[in-house]
């Protein structure tokens, strides 16, 4: 059966839905649509919640107000939702929720930003060691798809100016020697399994210096498979022409 699922870093749900969200999700009819940074909690979005009337929901919300926050919407109900990951200082800031679907288990992620300080590059190193043993966990139970934003930029043909920004929070070697792990660990990155020497794809840009008019953006949000799966992906597409957030979504279509 082809299952569409599409992710995006709305960069606020409500600001984003104003921005025509839900035109754009109605337009793409996928089975699952995954959010990261809402920015939110559920019962502030009751009338946003409206334009998603025909989906069921489950939301992960950061205690901090307006802050991080992860939501599903699925057509069908999964067989099985967990939210979080059961390390207490990740799930505080509402970073994870995994949902069961028969022969596949999702996985929404947030990854953490370590650019503010020191100590919040700290804690994103120590997510990334966490959340391997989590993803390789779940993998040794059924096979898994992971999306969202990872932060980070894998290889330099996923970085505008790779030479410049090396050792920027996002680039730095530590968390592309971690990207590296996690394949060899027997997870495939879908958007280059399909276009692996893909020059300019990104689906990151910052708002200053007219970043995505000039298309200097990075690679940020992925969807990783488990190896035995990567059979059974059929495309994946990065909507670069959705505006919305300062990140574009992304889709998968997977036949399980």
């Amino acid at each position: 059966m082809l299952t569409k699922i599409l992710s995006w870093n709305v960069n606020g749900i409500r600001a984003c839905t104003k921005k025509g969200m839900a035109q754009f999700i109605q337009k793409e009819a996928p089975d699952i649509f995954c959010l990261q940074e809402t920015k939110a909690f559920k019962e502030q979005c009751e009338e946003i919640i409206a334009h998603y009337g025909d989906f069921k929901q489950e939301w992960h919300s950061a205690k901090k107000p307006g802050y991080s926050g992860v939501a599903n919407f699925f057509k069908e109900k999964p067989k099985k939702i967990n939210i979080g990951c059961e390390i207490e200082s990740v799930d505080n800031e509402g970073r994870v929720i995994v949902s069961d679907h028969g022969k596949f288990q999702l996985v929404n992620l947030y990854f953490p930003n370590g650019a503010a300080s020191e100590d919040r590059h700290y804690f994103k190193m120590k997510f990334l060691k966490d959340i391997f043993k989590f993803f390789k966990a779940l993998d040794k139970s059924k096979p898994v798809i992971m999306t969202g934003d990872f932060n980070i930029a894998h290889k330099a043909i996923d970085i505008h100016d790779p030479v410049r920004l090396d050792g920027t929070s996002g680039f730095m070697p530590e968390e592309r020697e971690w990207m590296d792990q996690l394949v060899a660990a027997g997870f495939t990155d879908a958007f280059r399994l399909f276009y692996p020497d893909a020059k300019d794809q990104y689906t990151w840009w910052s708002y200053r210096q007219m970043a995505r008019q000039r298309n200097k953006g990075w690679r940020l949000d992925y969807f990783f498979v488990s190896d035995r799966l990567k059979d059974k992906v059929k495309s994946i597409r990065l909507h670069q022409e959705i505006e919305g957030s300062d990140h574009c979504p992304i889709s998968l279509v997977v036949d399980v």
